[in-house]
């Protein structure tokens, strides 16, 4: 291999691997300046995406000459040193730009997983390039004729190639969403996580769970002797607290269930940048999303408590599910910016409030 193809792949690797790391070390605290930071970070998300958009385009050049012959290693040479002298710095840092003061810290997560997700597949796809080169150079040092790769080698490269395209497709959906594309995106997943959770919940029936243990205990069941009615008066009166303990859980997660569509519609689309547009916005942005996204698991934790007939741990996680809505909702009960002011959400917030409080007295009742 020419010495200067050798280096420049071994250059890339080595960037690529440094840049991985580089993308999770501590954010920057960016200063304080309120004429430059809608420039600040409209500038961070432009460069990522225009970056993602670069490294797809050097991949697709790179791709095809790396499986059309013959394998020209000054064409392969000025693709890789685009990526190192440009796309790659460019991408690394319109990752580290965006910051969790700026973008919240779940859009910042996010934002270090996908850069890293890119990179690390981009340098799969060196490696490959790097394998053709040795096996195309091994051929000329022992004066063989240079020949096609077979369909399968060519068909690693292309499916390694698509990954990285991927990868910057996701980048580039991202970015062009926003800080509020991507929250509207979240609460939208989580919204139909918990209407599935609570149809599971609905269709359960306490009386199908004696039927299935009668069913297992079969002919031996009848036999039992004079304790039998004893133990089926038993099982009825633990059915009718199963029956009870469904509805008041119902009576909770349904209200909580409104949440995630009315925030979503009221709140986030057709909010333009307003809940981004200052840092009590992204503070605000990261709280609703901290309260928000551990509803699902919660209503998860409700039905298995009520599977095994767990009081205690239903409502505990009834009453911690009703407290992390509500805490979403008064977080955005005012319009964004607008501290003081009222309009249709707010009524509406108000009356979910109290709705919940009522609907909630039926946890203790049941305790």
């Amino acid at each position: 291999m020419p010495q200067k193809l050798s280096l420049v792949l071994t250059t890339t690797l080595t960037l690529l691997d440094q840049f991985q790391t580089a993308i999770y070390s501590p954010p920057q605290k960016p200063a304080p300046n309120d004429t430059d930071d809608a420039k600040r970070k409209d500038d961070a998300l432009s460069l990522l995406t225009a970056s993602s958009h670069a490294l797809h385009s050097q991949v697709t050049k790179l791709s095809l000459l790396t499986i059309t012959a013959p394998f020209t290693h000054s064409a392969v040479c000025t693709v890789l040193s685009a990526l190192n002298e440009s796309v790659l710095p460019s991408l690394v840092t319109a990752a580290l730009l965006v910051n969790p003061d700026d973008f919240t810290k779940a859009f910042h997560a996010e934002i270090q997983i996908l850069a890293k997700a890119a990179l690390k597949e981009l340098a799969a796809l060196i490696g490959e390039v790097k394998g053709v080169a040795d096996k195309k150079d091994k051929a000329q040092s022992e004066g063989k004729k240079e020949e096609d790769l077979s369909q399968v080698e060519k068909d690693v490269v292309t499916v390694a190639t698509g990954r990285v395209w991927d990868a910057c497709d996701v980048l580039v959906d991202v970015a062009t969403k926003g800080v509020v594309g991507f929250v509207i995106r979240r609460v939208e997943q989580w919204r139909d996580l918990v209407k599935d959770a609570v149809e599971e919940i609905e269709e359960w029936d306490p009386d199908e769970d004696d039927d299935f243990f009668d069913d297992l205990l079969g002919e031996d069941g009848k036999d039992a002797g004079d304790d039998e009615d004893d133990e089926d008066d038993d099982d009825d009166e633990d059915t009718a607290i199963s029956h009870a303990r469904k509805k008041s859980a119902l009576r909770v997660l349904k209200p909580v269930a409104q949440v995630f569509s009315a925030i979503s519609t009221n709140r986030l689309k057709n909010a333009g940048n307003a809940p981004v547009a200052s840092n009590a916005g992204i503070r605000k942005l990261d709280s609703l999303m901290l309260n928000l996204y551990s509803i699902p698991e919660d209503i998860d934790e409700v039905a298995g408590a009520l599977y095994e007939a767990n009081w205690e741990k239903h409502t505990r996680f009834l009453g911690k599910i009703k407290d992390d809505a509500a805490k979403a909702v008064g977080l955005v009960k005012a319009p964004w910016g607008a501290e003081g002011t009222e309009d249709k959400f707010t009524t509406w917030s108000k009356t979910w409030l109290k709705v919940v409080d009522e609907v909630s007295k039926s946890i203790d009742e049941t305790s």
